[in-house]
C-alpha cells in the first residue's frame, strides 16, 4: 500500500514538472502597432504690399503656404506653394488663397485697396479785369450831323454806361469827342469837346462823380471809318468812352 501511494505521488510530480515546463516554454504575443499618424494640415498666408495704391499703380503679392499640393488663388489661378506677384487692379480687390493637402484644405486672403487718381485741376480761368469788363460793357454815345445833343436812341446806351459805371466806381475814364470829315478842323474841334461834355453831363446826372471823368476833343482827326459816305459818317459822330489806366 505504501508503495502504491508513493507511484501516485511521483506521477503527479512529473505532471507538475510537465505542466511548469510548457508553461514557461510558450512564446509572449505582441501588442499591436498603432495607428498611422493623419497627414499634416496645409498652411497658408498671403499679404500684399502695399495695402493701399492708386489705381495704375502696382503692388506686390506675397504668399506662403506648407504640406500643400495644390495652390490657387482667384483672379490668378494656379500657382506655386510659395512665391510673390506683381498685381495692378484697377479696383479694389480681395485676394483668396487655397491651399489643399492631404491632411486638408487651408484658406487665406489679402486686400488691396485701389484709391482712383484725383483729377487734375481746372486750367486756372483767365482773370477779368476793369479795362476788359469795361471795353465789353461800355457803349459810345452816337450823335447827328452837326448835333451836340444826346439823340432819343442813345438814352438806353447812355443809362447803362452809367450802370456799369455806379457799379465800378475804381474805374475813371475820358470821354473823347469825335466828328466826321466835314467841316473846318477848328469848327469840329469846338463841336467834338461839346459832344464829348453833353456825354459828361448825361452821366453826372446819373450819378457817376465828375472826377472819374475827363474830357477831350479830337474833331475830324482820329475817324473811326474813312469811306466818304453817310454810313460811313455816322459812325464818326460819337462821344467814345476810354479806360484810363
Amino acid at each position: 500500500m505504501k508503495h502504491q501511494s508513493m507511484k501516485w505521488l511521483l506521477l503527479i510530480f512529473a505532471l507538475g514538472a510537465l505542466l511548469t515546463l510548457g508553461a514557461c516554454g510558450k512564446k509572449a504575443v505582441p501588442p499591436p502597432p498603432p495607428p498611422p499618424a493623419p497627414p499634416p494640415a496645409p498652411t497658408a498666408s498671403i499679404s500684399v504690399t502695399p495695402n493701399t495704391i492708386q489705381a495704375g499703380q502696382p503692388a506686390s503679392l506675397t504668399w506662403q503656404t506648407g504640406n500643400a499640393t495644390d495652390v490657387s488663388i482667384d483672379g490668378i489661378g494656379a500657382v506655386q506653394p510659395n512665391g510673390t506677384q506683381s498685381v495692378s487692379p484697377t479696383d479694389s480687390t480681395t485676394y483668396h488663397l487655397v491651399a489643399k493637402g492631404s491632411g486638408g484644405t487651408q484658406e487665406a486672403t489679402a486686400r488691396l485697396t485701389v484709391t482712383q487718381a484725383p483729377l487734375p485741376p481746372p486750367p486756372p480761368t483767365p482773370s477779368v479785369t476793369d479795362e476788359d469788363l469795361f471795353s465789353q460793357s461800355v457803349k459810345d454815345v452816337y450823335f447827328d450831323y452837326d448835333k451836340a445833343d444826346i439823340r432819343g436812341d442813345q438814352q438806353a446806351s447812355v443809362q447803362a454806361d452809367a450802370q456799369f459805371l455806379n457799379q465800378h466806381t475804381n474805374v475813371n475814364f475820358t470821354i473823347e469827342g469825335h466828328c466826321d470829315e466835314r467841316g473846318s478842323t477848328e469848327y469840329n474841334l469846338a463841336l467834338g469837346d461839346q459832344r464829348a461834355s453833353a456825354v459828361k453831363n448825361a452821366l453826372t446826372a446819373a450819378g457817376i462823380n465828375a472826377s472819374r471823368i475827363k474830357t477831350i476833343s479830337y474833331g475830324k482827326e482820329k475817324p473811326f471809318c474813312t469811306e466818304s459816305n453817310e454810313a460811313c459818317w455816322q459812325q464818326n459822330r460819337r462821344g467814345h468812352l476810354v479806360y484810363q489806366k
